[in-house]
């Protein structure tokens, strides 16, 4: 994701990356995909990843790799963003924030380099170096396996089914028993949602569109006049301190994930991003933050 400033805010456009520069040791900001997690430790788990409506995973939309100067606490510090995708939730909202000082568990101390590694490695890592797995889907925490390899990892059923219909199925080839009859028969209802969603990375193209709109502290700019949250509308962080906006997502994104073909599913005017205003730590997990989604109006 490039970067331009203008005025008081830094916008965000939409371009094609190589893959080794959207690895978590590069401090990414991205869309699509996979999340690249900052800190390893207390990642959200799949009941977190839930959408509070209709209980399915949540898709992983961008992530905002954003430091805040002068903060030796939070010298990496990254938001991540994911919604639900399907009828009739079409966008269940969360964010969570990480953050890590300099000096950490997880990476060098010093900057990485601008140069590609001579060593590519595996371009997906599906096990983080504290030995936990994710999911073979999403890229999130996967507590459930294959019951017949016990090799693939997933975080929910439905990621499960997803995977046996794209592939799985033939090459789970280790014995065991496995639920093949109840996972092809949820396969056959999955909608055509998932595989557009999956591939929406595919369809960046690099084209400057403004997708993003950057101001820690300063006012979003609003699509329309009704459905503006006052101040009472945006609960306060668990710490105690106020959450003020840190950024918004513009509804130019939508047009890189096609979601006009997808019927009643994600959409939005302008998602707006509220992050508690001392930045607190909870522990080296991640913290929840808030989401205000203001919609498109109707006009006759």
């Amino acid at each position: 994701m490039a970067a331009t400033r203008t005025g008081a805010a830094e916008l965000g456009f939409a371009e094609a990356a190589p893959a080794w520069r959207l690895r978590s040791e590069r401090f990414p900001s991205k869309v699509g995909g996979r999340p690249a997690w900052l800190g390893e430790a207390g990642l959200p788990g799949p009941a977190e990843l839930a959408c509070a409506l209709c209980g399915r995973p949540l898709a992983f939309v961008l992530q905002l790799y954003a430091p805040l100067p002068g903060r030796a606490d939070a010298f990496h510090r990254a938001l991540f963003l994911f919604c639900c995708r399907a009828p009739p939730c079409c966008a269940g909202l969360r964010v969570f924030r990480n953050q890590l000082p300099r000096k950490n568990d997880f990476y060098s101390y010093e900057p990485p380099s601008e140069s590609p590694p001579t060593e590519m490695g595996e371009s997906v890592c599906l096990q983080l170096k504290s030995g936990a797995h994710l999911c073979r889907v999403c890229g999130c925490l996967g507590p459930k396996t294959c019951s017949r390899c016990h090799k693939a990892h997933y975080c929910s059923k439905e990621h499960q089914t997803l995977d046996w219909r794209l592939g799985h199925k033939q090459a789970c080839t280790q014995s065991g028993e496995a639920p093949e009859e109840e996972l092809d028969s949820m396969a056959k209802h999955e909608s055509r949602e998932d595989k557009i969603f999956q591939k929406f990375k595919t369809k960046i193209a690099p084209e400057p569109e403004q997708i993003l709109r950057y101001g820690r502290g300063v006012a979003p700019i609003w699509i329309s006049g009704e459905n503006i949250p006052q101040e009472k509308d945006i609960p306060d962080c668990p710490c105690g301190a106020r959450r003020l906006f840190e950024f918004q997502v513009m509804p130019q994104l939508l047009n890189y994930l096609k979601a006009d073909r997808l019927g009643r599913s994600v959409d939005w005017g302008v998602l707006a991003i509220f992050t508690c205003a001392e930045s607190c730590r909870q522990g080296t997990g991640y913290t929840e933050e808030f989401v205000w989604k203001q919609d498109v109006t109707d006009t006759p």
